[in-house]
């Protein structure tokens, strides 16, 4: 089928600014519809950063009421000073340890109301990893045959908790690899610097935000200027490299060495510890029995929304369709009256400032985010990219939801230390069965 040179004409920076605006738009939206973080008067806290992790949650009576003055203790490797607290007045609970490990929660029966019992065991064991929040959950019943319930009956409600936070995981991987799937598919560049820009995005936002002391503001301005950043990255590095005509594996190598120089930069500038975007305490919500803090449920709806923007914007709009000829035949495209170097210079700047993006909302969700924290990701990125099958967008996405909900629902029968080995495991496994990945095609070679 034959298409007009005149149709397939291409305005990247139009579509971007299109794309861009959608994202902020929403931005905008949530700022306005979501009130302001609640301060949780003398409810318990915890921070998780490089140090220490919260293992936390909530009980509720059987009539859905917060438990309020429940004890409980824990026991495990970093427990510190206080190894005991009491729920608060939302039946609300949080230890904060301080080494990773295998950690032990009970509650004591003794200080539950009148007419209320334990849905099953009276213990939890989790396992954690510094930087990351791990609930327990308890359930409440009216009923005295719950504590007689077998400790071994399957926790549904830590099943429902751990996938919500691998959704939560999932979608913030999906902003990420979406980027670096783009930028594989138009150009064959598997760029291991990726993961540094989400870095740079969520250091961005934790610099402006204390200089202009607006959350929405310094994390709109941090996405702006990681959507400049990949402007300059394609005109200064890679496109005058594509003109001399160095091999993927050349680009490659060139890759893994800015990967390097940007994590010494960002090191350089914000030390080896962590920086907070959101310097308050984060409250929780319980919502169907899975806690979550509010950052985390506005990071997913920013991310939903901004992921349903490139894929719309892929599908319906010229620069959208122009990437996707690019991607399935960069010399047909170009034959075809597409200006490739503006299509790829596009797909730079839209992969940065969701790069970019995905930095904001992580450091939101972490509570901070260090100068390891990008590269960290980076192999899951890639899993999620080869998983979904390279170089489609779409693929990159379901890709990454399945890597997410790996990690998080391994964490229920599989040491803290081993969910991410599992999840790669899971991908060698698929590729074995399916060389393309999930929506790839297969192709014949030679």
């Amino acid at each position: 089928m034959l298409v007009s040179s005149a149709r397939l004409e291409v305005h990247p920076r139009r579509r971007v600014a299109l794309l861009v605006s959608l994202v902020f738009a929403a931005i905008t939206l949530l700022a306005v519809l979501l009130p302001a973080q609640p301060a949780a008067a003398a409810s318990p806290s915890c921070s998780a950063d490089a140090s220490t992790a919260c293992v936390q949650g909530t009980i509720r009576q059987s009539d859905g009421s917060p438990a309020v003055g429940v004890g409980l203790t824990i026991s495990g490797p970093g427990v510190g000073a206080s190894p005991t607290t009491t729920t608060d007045s939302a039946g609300r609970w949080v230890f904060a340890v301080t080494k990773d490990g295998t950690y032990t929660v009970k509650v004591d029966a003794a200080t539950l109301t009148q007419g209320q019992y334990l849905d099953g065991a009276d213990s939890r064991e989790v396992s954690v990893t510094l930087h990351s929040d791990v609930s327990a959950i308890f359930k409440l019943s009216d009923s005295p045959d719950g504590a007689a319930a077998s400790a071994s009956a399957f926790d549904w409600p830590r099943f429902w908790q751990q996938a919500v936070q691998g959704i939560r995981l999932g979608l913030l991987l999906a902003l990420a690899s979406l980027g670096l799937s783009l930028i594989f598919g138009t150009t064959g560049l598997s760029n291991f610097a990726h993961g540094e820009l989400v870095t740079i995005g969520g250091v961005l936002a934790w610099f402006l935000t204390s200089l202009t002391g607006n959350l929405w503001l310094g994390g709109g301005l941090a996405v702006v200027v990681m959507a400049a950043l990949g402007w300059v990255q394609d005109a200064g590095l890679w496109k005058p490299l594509r003109r001399r005509r160095l091999s993927l594996t050349q680009m490659m190598i060139v890759s893994i060495g800015l990967s390097i120089a940007l994590q010494y930069v960002v090191q350089l500038w914000i030390g080896a510890g962590t920086v907070r975007i959101d310097k308050s305490n984060p409250a929780t919500v319980t919502i169907f029995g899975v806690t979550l803090t509010i950052q985390s449920y506005v990071a997913m709806g920013i991310a939903i929304v901004a992921i349903a923007a490139v894929g719309l914007g892929l599908m319906y709009t010229r620069f959208g369709r122009a990437t996707r000829a690019v991607s399935d035949n960069p010399a047909l495209a170009s034959a075809s009256g597409i200006d490739v170097d503006k299509v790829i210079r596009g797909v730079w700047i839209l992969a940065s400032g969701l790069a970019g993006l995905a930095g904001v909302l992580l450091g939101l969700v972490l509570n901070g985010i260090g100068w390891e924290t990008g590269g960290q990701l980076l192999l899951l990125l890639f899993a999620a990219v080869t998983l979904g099958g390279l170089g489609t967008a779409f693929g990159a996405f379901a890709g990454a939801m399945v890597i997410g909900l790996i990690v998080e629902l391994t964490n229920i029968w599989l040491p803290g230390d081993l969910k991410y080995a599992t999840a790669l495991a899971l991908l060698i496994v698929i590729l074995l069965f399916r060389p393309q990945g999930i929506f790839g095609r297969a192709e014949r070679v030679g």
